[in-house]
């Protein structure tokens, strides 16, 4: 149970390059030093989005709690990324880790590095799929509407669930 000054987030992880589960894994040890992780979703194997001449991804979604604000976990999660090895090359490109903070609890952030809900999260297959697989129901701030009837409304050719072990 979370304390109120801890506030629930959607994070979505992702990975196209090296020991893609091991760098999932990895990253949700990295996060737990700061987010309380309640929820993981199965790991999903995905094309490529926007650049599509690159290795399939691995996706999942966790959802937890935190202590940091919106600010501070987005420098807590780019930090992550970078001592994983992520190195920015270009949008959509290949990365050894990409974590993106999908929702704050009902906060909407509008900010020049961070908008939250994330701006793309409900034309992505890759999100949205995980998101509806541990949290069918969940209403997306600012909508009236629940991810399930998003990612009806979504193409999800090519994302696969990956055998069904724990991933935590």
């Amino acid at each position: 149970m979370a304390n109120r000054d801890q506030t629930y987030v959607y994070l979505a992880l992702g990975s196209n390059l090296g020991d893609r589960r091991e760098n999932l894994h990895k990253a949700l040890k990295e996060l737990s030093a700061q987010v309380s992780i309640k929820k993981i979703s199965s790991i999903y194997e995905t094309p490529p989005w926007g650049y599509v001449d690159q290795p399939v991804f691995y996706n999942m979604v966790i959802c937890g709690y935190t202590l940091l604000n919106p600010v501070q976990l987005l420098d807590f999660v780019k930090t992550i990324e970078h001592e994983m090895g992520r190195i920015n090359t270009f949008r959509n490109g290949p990365r050894v880790i990409d974590i993106d903070i999908l929702l704050f609890g009902e906060q909407k952030v509008n900010l020049e590095n961070l908008e939250i809900p994330h701006p793309r999260m409900l034309e992505r297959g890759f999100v949205l799929q995980p998101l509806a697989e541990i949290e069918p129901n969940l209403v997306i701030p600012g909508t009236k509407t629940r991810v399930l009837d998003f990612l009806q409304k979504i193409d999800q050719t090519g994302i696969q669930k990956l055998d069904s072990e724990k991933n935590n």
